[in-house]
């Protein structure tokens, strides 16, 4: 790729108050490494979408940047036609108020990390976890096919189906940040099959939404998984700032603050698969597409003989139905009682730690979740397998101990009644900005 349209020349020497003044959408710089870097036109081919390397125009993006990819040596060779030239000697190596021995002692845990071989994958692992996915698929069959359609078969093979989606989900996961294979092009593929062919949604679709969960989360108008003002408000800053508006919809909310537990449960498979094909389709994504439509072409082939379509239709919507609660409710046992709020330009380990907690290592816990109980691993170093995380979680908590920042971990019920707690303190914050205020 050739030199970015306008960009200076690559022996520029620049301010970080020159660099924070290029953050529009139509004008983005960002610093790697003390560089300075053009993107404008490079983040509309980003592979993980453009509006990650959106959310960190004007700033440092170093530890994103490492976070996010594996292989770094691979990735210059794109930065490099980007260069336009690099900060001036007297300028800080971070931006804003970023405490400068925090970034520093990360970057060192991370390198003691690396070296201690926690970025390897166990590929025995990862096989397995795929082999009981597939055991219980073809279980929940054979249940049906030997021994008929009952309705306690049913409800039976309905939680084994549930079980094998949401387990699914968690392996899409683990290859589309790139933790199993040190190829890249292997996780890809084999992300495309398990999201794709075993849960029937889209890789990129997936990609260009959880990346900037990662990039920065818990912080509005950057992280999609709390931008949810069409159904309610979240924290303690959205609720008086929408109170005070006087908006009219968001009663709503107040009524229904517990609308997280019982509603998008139910309406997050049909909301959510609704807007992949849309995607897809809007952006000829026909590999993501034609993945897709592969599951659901056999989930109809090995069901419609056996329950009809309709019957096929109303198992498949109750299997989504369940699954969605668990993934709900674990993903958000994780961010929800957290802090949420606006962009406050942290350094990596302290933006994550008020965003994250964790829920205590258990085998069950572990299988549960996805490895994702240890959330405070998972986001600083997504790109590490996730049967690794207990062994880093202890640095971690030294580290944060270091500097004073709270490293919380809590039971499985603790984070459930968290969920609860916090929704219903969003709900009264936001009434009584709004009849008060």
């Amino acid at each position: 790729c050739g030199r970015e349209p306008g960009s200076r020349r690559a022996g520029g020497v620049y301010t970080w108050e020159e660099v924070q003044s290029h953050s529009s959408r139509n004008d983005q710089w960002l610093v790697i490494d003390r560089k300075v870097y053009n993107v404008t036109k490079w983040a509309k081919r980003h592979p993980g979408g453009f509006r990650v390397i959106n959310h960190y125009a004007g700033e440092d993006a170093t530890e994103a940047f490492t976070a996010f990819h594996p292989d770094l040596k691979f990735v210059q060779k794109f930065l490099k036609p980007l260069l336009i030239g690099e900060l001036a000697a007297t300028e800080p190596s971070q931006d804003r108020n970023k405490n400068a021995a925090v970034i520093q002692d990360f970057h060192t845990l991370r390198a003691q990390a690396e070296s201690d071989g926690l970025f390897r994958a166990q590929p025995l692992f990862f096989c397995l976890h795929l082999g009981h996915i597939l055991l219980l698929e073809a279980l929940a069959w054979l249940i049906i096919w030997l021994w008929g359609t009952s309705w306690t078969l049913t409800f039976l093979i309905s939680i084994i189906l549930a079980t094998a989606q949401t387990q699914a989900g968690w392996l899409q996961h683990d290859f589309g940040h790139l933790s199993v294979f040190k190829k890249s092009s292997w996780n890809h593929i084999l992300h495309k099959f398990v999201i794709g062919h075993l849960k029937g949604a889209s890789a990129n679709w997936w990609n260009h939404r959880h990346f900037q969960h990662h990039a920065k989360p818990n912080i509005f108008s950057k992280d999609p998984d709390v931008n949810m003002l069409h159904i309610f408000v979240l924290g303690d800053t959205q609720p008086v700032e929408y109170g005070i508006k006087k908006i009219k919809y968001l009663p709503y909310h107040h009524q229904h603050q517990y609308f997280l537990l019982v509603g998008p449960p139910l309406l997050i498979p049909v909301y959510f698969h609704i807007q992949i094909i849309r995607t897809m389709i809007s952006r000829h994504d026909w590999v993501d597409l034609a993945w897709s439509m592969s599951y659901y072409l056999r989930y109809l082939c090995c069901y419609v003989p056996l329950y009809g379509l309709f019957g096929s239709v109303a198992l498949i919507s109750f299997v989504r139905f369940l699954e969605s609660h668990w993934f709900v409710w674990v993903t958000q046992m994780n961010h929800l009682p957290m802090d949420i709020d606006h962009e406050k330009h942290h350094d990596w380990l302290t933006m994550q730690l008020q965003a994250t907690c964790n829920i205590e290592k258990s085998v069950f816990n572990d299988w549960f979740s996805g490895h994702l109980n240890f959330q405070i691993e998972h986001h600083l170093f997504p790109t590490m397998p996730r049967h690794n995380y207990h062994l880093v979680a202890p640095l971690v908590h030294a580290l944060c101990e270091k500097h004073g920042i709270p490293y919380q971990v809590k039971t499985m019920w603790q984070g459930i009644v968290d969920v609860i707690r916090s929704l219903k303190n969003s709900g009264d914050l936001w009434l009584d900005a709004y009849l008060h205020k």
